[in-house]
């Protein structure tokens, strides 16, 4: 009997909250980011590959941007003390850096790494996602040689010319595994490649294939020619992605491949990890003022200068004044006058200036219990429920 064909078929494990499934043991990143553990570097937008199916926006895609989670952060010294500073108001164990490809700015992802482990120690998690087009031995080696624990490879399915350079991160001792979405017409070529890189890799991770909104040019995924749908009215994932991803975990099974293959679906990324993440931010940034909901959405009382109003043009009128540094000063010392009076008025402490978005905050009863007022004072009372994330988006406003 072969070593292979003598290998235990592996239990396929289904969580019915998530939807997710898979078989084996879920690899190392995976685990972090399902706890909510996991800090998303998207390190930049830049990427010599155009898959037809990449979500990622057009205000990312081809920009060298840099987001700790929903913090847009620089590279230099201010944007490395906020990256930590999001790692610790997640209380982060690991960190999944993403783009475009970070292959492109290899320095910074290193430089990344290092700043990580240096601040939360090894065993903090890092992980990395790639397509082929940059991989080298000399780029895998920087990587390797800052800390990367594990190296998540992004093959074209459809080109198998360069699926031989996974075989290079084999020199070095991390994880290594391939993640793709789950293409449902490309059953035949995920098989293929799959066949390909069992020697190499440990896992392979499925992610469901998600309609997007976004408007880059090379974003396909709605071609007729394709066929895809939608699997209900109110999902992106399409139709097809979760049975194909099924399908490969049979297949894997019955090869008596030794490989962990992981279905992440759509719900897991928004309800479990979003969700995990968003409790985990929220203990650490929620002010006395604030109700912390069980979805992790914090409830607060704001009170708005008329002229900043949140309207369909608010994200734009609030990035204009930070753009300008004399506006954003009379702004600030505007709220800050304000903040003494409506003090002053209510012998009130507890309300707070927030520079961020140019408003005030307070708890919900107060602004619910004194709105008359505060209008006389012309001024815009509000019950807001919002992410606690960096930019703080507003999912309700009740102006009162």
């Amino acid at each position: 009997m072969s070593e292979a064909s003598s290998k235990k078929q592996l239990k396929v494990i289904s969580n019915p909250e998530d939807n997710s499934f898979y078989s084996g043991t879920l690899p190392k990143g995976c685990q972090h980011c399902v706890k909510g553990g996991k800090l998303v570097i998207f390190i930049t937008g830049l990427c010599p590959q155009r898959c037809f199916y990449c979500p990622v926006s057009e205000e990312k895609f081809a920009k060298d941007r840099i987001f700790a989670d929903e913090w847009e952060i620089k590279d230099n010294e201010q944007g490395d003390q906020n990256l930590i500073k999001e790692a610790e108001l997640i209380d982060a164990t690991g960190a999944g850096i993403t783009g475009g490809d970070p292959l492109t700015v290899v320095d910074r992802v290193c430089r990344y790494i290092k700043l990580l482990k240096d601040r939360f120690g090894q065993q903090f998690h890092t992980h990395l996602y790639t397509p082929m087009k940059l991989v080298t031995e000399e780029t895998l080696k920087k990587i390797f040689d800052a800390g990367l624990d594990e190296i998540r490879f992004h093959p074209d399915l459809d080109d198998d010319s360069m699926w031989e350079r996974i075989k290079i991160a084999t020199k070095f001792d991390w994880d290594i595994g391939l993640e793709i979405p789950c293409l449902p017409d490309k059953e035949k070529q995920t098989k293929k490649m799959i066949d390909y890189a069992k020697d190499f890799i440990t896992f392979i991770n499925l992610n469901e294939l998600e309609f997007s909104d976004t408007a880059v040019s090379h974003y396909d995924l709605s071609n007729k020619s394709r066929n895809y749908k939608t699997k209900n009215d109110t999902s992106y994932g399409v139709e097809g992605s979760a049975e194909l991803a099924r399908e490969i975990i049979t297949y894997c099974n019955e090869k008596n491949y030794a490989l962990t293959v992981y279905f992440c679906p759509s719900r897991l990324k928004d309800r479990t990890q979003m969700g995990n993440r968003l409790k985990r931010r929220a203990k650490n940034v929620a002010r006395s003022t604030d109700k912390i909901t069980d979805e992790g959405t914090l409830i607060r009382g704001v009170i708005y200068l008329p002229e900043l109003k949140p309207d369909f043009s608010y994200r734009e009128k609030v990035k204009e004044i930070k753009d300008n540094e004399e506006k954003s000063e009379d702004i600030i010392n505007k709220l800050k006058n304000v903040l003494e009076e409506v003090k002053i008025t209510f012998k009130k402490n507890a309300i707070f200036l927030d520079e961020t978005k140019f408003r005030l905050i307070t708890n919900k009863s107060f602004v619910k219990k004194n709105q008359q007022k505060l209008k006389i004072m012309n001024l815009m009372p509000a019950i807001v429920e919002e992410y606690p994330t960096a930019d703080s988006l507003e999912l309700e406003i009740d102006f009162l």
